[in-house]
């Protein structure tokens, strides 16, 4: 198991790059959802006042 996570040596640089993909990813995903659900209340608001 030890030698599944040393990677031979270069277990770091493996596992960090699994790490900023995961983070990307999540981004990627959750970026567009908050610009939608602020978009949505900018309209809400615009054509409240109208």
């Amino acid at each position: 198991m030890v030698e599944f996570f040393d990677m031979g040596g270069y277990g770091f640089y493996i596992w960090i790059s699994y790490g900023v993909f995961a983070i990307m990813l999540g981004y990627n995903y959750f970026a567009p959802l908050r610009r939608h659900k602020k978009l949505i209340q900018a309209l809400s608001r615009f054509y409240r006042r109208q």
